[in-house]
């Protein structure tokens, strides 16, 4: 983990220096003092290399006085369009380009104490690795950047707005690490276990295994797992920060006052059951767990920066697997409301893991909203590609907050059609021996009707659904995220209680 410290803006004697500039504007300030340590080598580099403080651009001095060992000139574009996620967006570029460097010193004076911590977290963020399983990598191969000391304005000031922007990352880096974790190492159990983890957060935690599931009457979720030898798990989440949290003696929780429901689908393998995927990409379906990693990473920000929030997690942890005791396409299934589905596609499995976690939140906890975040169709990618996950609502307010929440963090959304119950899209769910089939008719508008079959399980509560499909894994670096898994969502929903829920 890298470590980000705020400091007095003195001017450094020695190491690595990163310089921020605006488009535009000329040295100043410790940059300018900097300069005349070297003789005014900043500026003849700034002017060998055309470099005008444009946007993601760099110029680069290496040993350009005894104990300096490099210093780094990164463009931040229009100084009136440098807000916190162009900071953050530095903040990756520094982590990126000083990857083989021990630590760095930024000169960020004349930066807002506030847009300096979101230089920190964008840094941190960008320098996340999982290299748990590499056990051969060279010493030249290794991750080496450890330390980042940002000179502020306002040390102090920088200091109290970045330890939330701490806590958020913890939360990201959770997300990561499961993500990540191939499904050998992460079953259900194994999940549920590392979420027992959070109590030490102050987050109240919840395990229900297989014979409490079927006790509790969860037939669509339990009818995923059939075919596993791996047993499924439900885990319930309680952040407690608007109520008060446990009472004295840390055992009796107090009761959660209209809280915010989140819920994740957990598969931590699907391998589409009877209605098996093609091999190829199989093993990207360890993934398939990334919407229960963000809710995990969500409840361990939140109580990590004590958010003022009444907040509920739920995850559905099963695995997907074919066997001789697998569901299987034909099968009728019970779900916890009561409806009755048929299952016609036992790769449409994660729906089927919803439809009971989402009926459970609701009548023990009666949200004020339901949020659900899965990787829940190939269909979203095709419309949406890999730049928004889709999102789908009855409640046109909450659309309206999480829109923006998603354009604050760069976590964007997309919205997409959705039907009254009976209606349109709706009618493809009708079964011919059930009360509702998993899949609609055809491949048309897969994403739409995947979300018609969830609506069935809300009642009406305001309720946005989120397809991450598209967005729970990076194929290449982006600014603040290494390839592989992002964690998406995490940042996302702790903007939106930040904006919108907290008392």
């Amino acid at each position: 983990m890298l470590d980000i410290a705020f400091a007095k803006a003195v001017l450094p004697k020695t190491g690595v220096v990163v310089v921020p500039l605006a488009e535009g504007a000329a040295l100043s300030g410790l940059a300018l003092a900097l300069d005349k340590v070297f003789s005014g080598a900043l500026k003849r580099a700034m002017e060998a290399g055309e470099f005008t403080g444009k946007k993601g651009s760099q110029a680069s001095l290496l040993a350009p006085k005894a104990g300096f060992k490099r210093v780094l000139l990164l463009g931040t574009g229009k100084a009136d369009a440098f807000n916190a996620r162009r900071a953050e967006e530095l903040g990756g570029a520094i982590a990126a380009s000083l990857a083989k460097e021990a630590e760095a010193v930024v000169l960020g004076e004349a930066l807002d104490p506030t847009l300096a911590a979101h230089i920190g977290l964008g840094a941190r963020l960008r320098a996340y690795k999982f290299e748990k399983y590499r056990t051969t990598l060279k010493d030249d191969e290794k991750a080496k950047f450890a330390k980042l000391t940002i000179l502020a304005a306002d040390a102090v000031k920088s200091r109290a707005a970045y330890a939330p922007l701490a806590a958020v990352a913890d939360g990201v880096e959770l997300t990561r690490d499961l993500v990540t974790e191939p499904a050998n190492v992460l079953y259900p159990a194994e999940f549920a276990e590392r979420l027992e983890g959070l109590k030490k957060l102050g987050v109240k935690v919840e395990v229900f295994d297989r014979k409490d599931l079927e006790k509790l009457g969860f037939g669509s979720m339990l009818s995923v797992s059939w075919g596993s030898a791996r047993e499924p798990r439900m885990v319930v989440m309680q952040w407690l920060g608007a109520s008060g949290g446990v009472s004295a003696d840390g055992k009796k929780p107090k009761k959660a006052k209209e809280p915010i429901a989140f819920i994740g689908k957990g598969v931590t393998f699907d391998t589409g059951g009877i209605s098996i995927k093609p091999a190829a990409g199989m093993e990207d379906m360890k993934w398939d767990m990334a919407g229960a990693g963000a809710v995990a990473g969500l409840m361990a920000a939140l109580a990590g920066r004590k958010a003022r929030v009444d907040a509920v997690g739920l995850v559905g942890l099963v695995e997907n697997m074919p066997s001789g005791s697998a569901v299987r396409p034909g099968d009728v299934v019970k779900s916890y409301s009561g409806q009755t589905i048929e299952i016609l596609n036992t790769d449409a499995e994660g729906r089927l893991v919803l439809a009971d976690v989402l009926y459970y939140a609701q009548e023990r906890f009666a949200p004020k909203y339901m949020i659900d975040l899965a990787t829940l169709t190939g269909a979203i990618i095709v419309g949406l590609g890999h730049e928004y996950a889709g999102l789908f609502s009855n409640s046109d307010e909450l659309c309206e907050k999480l829109i923006a929440a998603g354009r604050a963090t760069g976590e964007e959304l997309w919205r997409m059609p959705l039907a009254a119950p009976g209606e349109s899209y709706d009618k493809n769910l009708k079964s011919a021996i059930a009360d509702i089939q998993n899949i609609g008719g055809g491949r048309a508008g897969g994403s739409i009707t995947a979300a018609q079959f969830l609506q069935r399980f809300v009642n009406g509560k305001p309720w946005a659904h989120l397809d991450i499909a598209g967005m729970a894994w990076a194929a290449k670096d982006q600014p603040t995220t290494p390839k592989g898994a992002t964690a998406y969502g995490v940042r996302l929903l702790d903007r939106l209680v930040a904006d919108h829920f907290e008392g």
